[in-house]
């Protein structure tokens, strides 16, 4: 099974969600549905050199695809999905901070 963390509002994650339903082999986990599932995504974060680039341009670092084999990957092609479109704005925390409503 693939695991996603990701968050409903996040238009990435909300891209991704989409193409998961009624697909078993997948687990979807909102972090912002219960901090003990942000602390999960937390740890990993901070524990995987995956998210250094995220990190970097002030993203979060979702949607996150944990593979069957343990492979963390910030790119829904390794989970043989679709990345949302890259016409459209990252989020990052400026962007948040600015009222924009990109994650």
């Amino acid at each position: 099974m693939v695991k996603i963390y990701g968050m409903d509002t996040c238009p990435d994650c909300a891209y991704v969600k989409e193409q998961i339903k009624g697909r078993p082999n997948f687990e979807y986990i909102d972090i912002g549905s219960h901090v003990g599932l942000l602390k999960e995504f937390i740890r990993l974060r901070d524990n995987s050199d995956v998210f250094l680039p995220a990190r970097e341009k002030g993203q979060i670092g979702i949607p996150c695809f944990v593979l069957e084999d343990g492979t963390v990957s910030l790119n829904a092609e390794d989970a043989g999905l679709q990345n949302r479109p890259e016409d459209v704005t990252a989020c990052t925390l400026e962007e948040h901070s600015k009222g924009t409503r990109n994650c």
